[in-house]
């Protein structure tokens, strides 16, 4: 038998990757080396969407289409049309009795015309005030009777969804059915609460009562949930009419259980609705603007849709502590936005995930950390940007493949010995296995016939390099909250991603330490750079940075030193003797004093500073100054867009003096 495979044409390709997991983390990653967190970025990608994925909607587009809803909903009608309904066939049933009192001259009729004046003026007192009254008008007793078949169907239906249409004609028969049903569902409620109700038991109340709940619940806690949605919006019915109008409506909701026999029946089981779901905003009014009078079912359901509108707009937004995406309700997504809005919820969910699992992301006592892997990437990338931006003609630094592997060939070879991350020379190592009688011919070749050459460890050649000098590396950078209010903390963020990736990729042998100061200064692990934020403090403490810089190039005292200060504003802080950050704005003598103290150190270690200064402070050009003079390093003043450019190229540049 034969089969022909082609293109799947039934909707999306069911096998196909949902989306390119790098690209997503790339378009994180450019929130990131823009100032982001790994937290703020990942929510600002959901809310976009899939990258590369047209056809798929992010949170903002499911957000702005339940807005949509909500304004549409509010401005369907008002709330009070099942009120004005039945005052109007109330008025309707009196005038065609008074119609008919009036041509009869008896004491009879006047005496009615009397009991007819002297009703009450709410809806509800009246009705109930003619329930026991004998009409002459079969007109009116008929215009009554629709009164109130229209308040049963009605106040059912705000309870049942489907129960309006299955009373659409009297029926007693009906209506007994709608009892024994209200009687078996709090009983079945009832053996829940004492944990006796089974599935079973579920499957054969649906089986007698299925055809009154279209929402088809597949087992008790949908039904609960279900009904107690629709309960609580009755009462948020009530709670958003006037206290006339919600007193008027009550009365008529009570009269119409009490007419139909349910009224012992729907309070035990409003009860048990509220003891399960007491979260639900039971009371909570709403306003609806629009013109056309709803009918109580409708308006049940408006309210009811609007509020499952409101907490998807909640759970959408993201902007709570410890959102996630699986607050948000499926269940709910699929009643107000569709079908295909859950699967697109699903692919969000989906990256999330992916992220996690392909180890770009971790969850580490519930906040969001990039991992190793994603910091390496990120990295590349700030790299990429940086080499992207290098003018070859005017500076002459641009991306060299091999800039700093282990310095220039020589063109002479050696043996390998262990340990060796010198380039292998094929040639020189192949001719060394022939001449050591390595050849394998087809008779003894295990390789199906094929020639080939054995190696021994011996026969294997590296090609020699110039020997180039390791250097202990120091990125000084300023966290201090002046670097986020003049916008250059997220270049300085790139640039320290962007040196780290470079010495970790070109210069393996180098020691490099990024040590981040405000008020006081702390190492900066590699995976930590990206989800690194500035400080909200007070304080520029250079005079600790460059201590525990000092630290690292006397661990390394074969090393050549290399540090470069990242700044936009001069000294303000200093470590007092007791371990602690004194601050004092303009800088105090001790504090400059302090730090050119350790400026004088470094250049004792033979260590030159390089100082790029992100702001045009007067002080702080004085400041940088007198460390130039002292230490005999170079005062760079990039752009904050630039900084990178001018960090990455003065590293390469000390890296290729030596």
């Amino acid at each position: 038998m034969a089969f022909r495979y082609g293109e799947y044409h039934d909707g999306p390709d069911p096998l196909a990757p949902p989306y390119d997991v790098r690209a997503a983390l790339d378009e994180m990653g450019d929130a990131i080396l823009s100032g982001s967190t790994p937290v703020h970025a990942l929510r600002d990608l959901l809310k976009r969407g899939l990258p590369g994925a047209q056809d798929r909607r992010g949170l903002d587009d499911m957000l702005r289409e339940v807005r949509r809803r909500r304004r549409d909903l509010r401005e369907r009608g008002r709330l009070d049309g099942t009120l004005e309904k039945a005052r109007a066939l109330l008025d309707k049933a009196i005038g065609q009795e008074r119609a008919e009192l009036f041509p009869d001259p008896s004491d009879d009729a006047r005496l009615r015309e009397t009991e007819l004046d002297a009703l009450p003026e709410d809806t509800a007192g009246a009705i109930q005030e003619l329930s026991t009254y004998e009409w002459r008008s079969s007109a009116a007793r008929q215009t009554f009777e629709e009164l109130r078949d229209l308040l049963r169907r009605e106040v059912l239906d705000s309870q049942f969804r489907g129960l309006r249409d299955a009373l659409a004609n009297p029926d007693p028969q009906a209506m007994e059915r709608v009892r024994q049903m209200m009687a078996d569902l709090n009983e079945m409620l009832d053996k829940d609460s004492r944990g006796q109700h089974t599935q079973a038991d579920f499957d054969d109340f649906m089986g007698k009562y299925g055809d009154l709940f279209p929402e088809r619940p597949r087992n008790l806690e949908e039904l609960v949930d279900i009904l107690a949605r629709r309960a609580a919006a009755t009462q948020r019915m009530l709670a958003s009419m006037t206290p006339r109008q919600r007193e008027e409506l009550a009365g008529l909701i009570n009269q119409a259980l009490d007419q139909a026999g349910l009224s012992d029946e729907m309070r035990r089981l409003g009860e048990a609705l509220y003891a399960r779901r007491p979260d639900l905003a039971w009371n909570a009014p709403e306003r609806l603007t629009g013109e056309e009078p709803l009918g109580m079912g409708d308006a049940v359901t408006a309210l009811e849709e609007l509020a499952d509108l409101t907490q998807l707009e909640t759970a959408l937004r993201q902007d709570y502590p410890g959102a996630r995406l699986d607050d948000i309700d499926e269940s709910a997504v699929r009643r107000a936005l569709g079908r295909s809005a859950v699967d697109d919820l699903e692919a969000l969910k989906r990256i999330e995930r992916e992220l996690e699992e392909q180890g770009y992301l971790l969850r580490r006592r519930g906040k969001l950390e990039l991992t190793p892997k994603a910091v390496r990437r990120l990295g590349e990338t700030a790299l990429r940007r940086v080499f992207s931006s290098l003018d070859a003609g005017r500076r002459g630094d641009h991306d060299q493949h091999d800039a700093g592997s282990a310095g220039e060939l020589t063109g002479s070879t050696r043996p390998w010995r262990f340990g060796d991350e010198q380039p292998i020379d094929v040639v020189r190592t192949l001719v060394n296995g022939v001449r050591s009688g390595g050849v394998a011919t087809p008779s003894t070749a295990r390789s199906g016939g094929r020639v080939g050459v054995r190696l021994s460890v011996d026969d294997f050649e590296v090609a020699e390099t110039e020997r180039r000098t390791a250097a202990a590396v120091c990125l000084l950078v300023d966290l201090s909250y002046s670097m986020a209010l003049r916008g250059t903390w997220a270049a300085a963020k790139q640039t320290a991603l962007a040196l780290q990736a470079l010495v970790a990729s070109k210069f393996p042998q180098d020691a490099v330490q990024i040590i981040g100061f405000s008020n006081y200064a702390r190492v900066l692990q590699p995976d930590e750079l990206a989800g690194l934020d500035w400080d909200m403090v007070q304080g520029t403490n250079l005079h600790h940075a460059l201590l525990i810089a000092g630290r690292h190039l006397d661990r390394h005292p074969d090393f050549e030193p290399v540090v470069l200060v990242v700044t936009d504003g001069e000294p303000t802080a200093h470590l007092m003797r007791n371990g602690r950050s004194a601050f004092e704005w303009p800088p105090s003598h001790e504090t400059l004093e302090l730090t050119l103290a350790e400026v004088d150190k470094m250049t004792r270690r033979r260590a030159t500073i390089n100082v790029f200064m992100l702001a045009a402070d007067d002080r702080l050009k004085e400041f940088v100054d007198e460390v130039a003079r002292r230490n005999g390093g170079r005062v760079f003043s990039p752009s904050a867009e630039r900084l990178g450019e001018y960090v990455v190229s003065d590293f390469l540049r000390l890296r290729r003096a030596r």
